[in-house]
């Protein structure tokens, strides 16, 4: 299973956004990029260098490489719709993004890793599958004897109900949730242009 495992405070400051939701990256302690040559003022970007950013930035965020990137942006392109928003649709839909949005896990790195190490359900049966496409009714849940997890009850008890998004259902007594249907790309609170990325893989 392949995953970004280089550093990440050197990715934040390149493309200038907090691609990992680790409070440690939240807010970049440096606002240059790095390099040898210190505190130089930024280049001017292309157009191209700035779509390709805007591609880096939603890679990043969902800890997808490049290869699968690629492909999740063919299959949003042949679907009926809006490709960007069909691209968004298919990354947040991921189960590892679905146990982070549920508040199962800090960051999706970490929900990656629940997922990955057996410890979620989904209708009863154990995923293993970070990329697996949750959809709409499905019963996502962690394991009995996973339950007593402290980086899974910390990371609940930070959920606030207020908090919860408008297509995620979810019973924190239970650790139990899911999905009321495929969000719209209003409901998203996620910073990131997807025309541009749409733009630089449609030359």
């Amino acid at each position: 299973m392949a995953r970004y495992i280089g550093p990440r405070a050197k990715i934040c400051r390149r493309f200038d956004y907090p691609t990992f939701e680790s409070p440690k990256f939240m807010k970049l302690r440096k606002s240059y990029p790095p390099g040898e040559h210190g505190p130089t003022s930024r280049k001017r970007l292309s157009d191209y260098g700035i779509q390709l950013r805007e591609k880096q930035r939603l890679k990043y965020l969902y800890g997808v490489l490049e290869k699968q990137f690629r492909n999740y942006y063919k299959k949003a392109d042949n679907q009926e719709g809006v490709t960007g928003h069909n691209l968004l649709k298919m990354l947040e839909v991921r189960l590892d993004n679905i146990v982070y949005r549920l508040g199962f896990a800090p960051t999706r790195r970490a929900a990656r890793q629940l997922v990955s190490h057996r410890h979620i359900l989904v209708n009863g049966k154990i995923v293993n599958i970070p990329s697996f496409q949750v959809k709409p009714g499905q019963i996502i849940n962690v394991k009995d004897k996973s339950k007593r997890i402290e980086l899974i009850l910390n990371s609940v008890k930070n959920v606030r109900s207020d908090n919860t998004l408008s297509w995620i259902s979810l019973d924190k007594a239970k650790l139990e949730g899911s999905i009321l249907h495929i969000p719209e790309r209003e409901e998203l609170p996620i910073e990131i242009n997807e025309q541009l990325v749409v733009e630089l893989y449609s030359k």
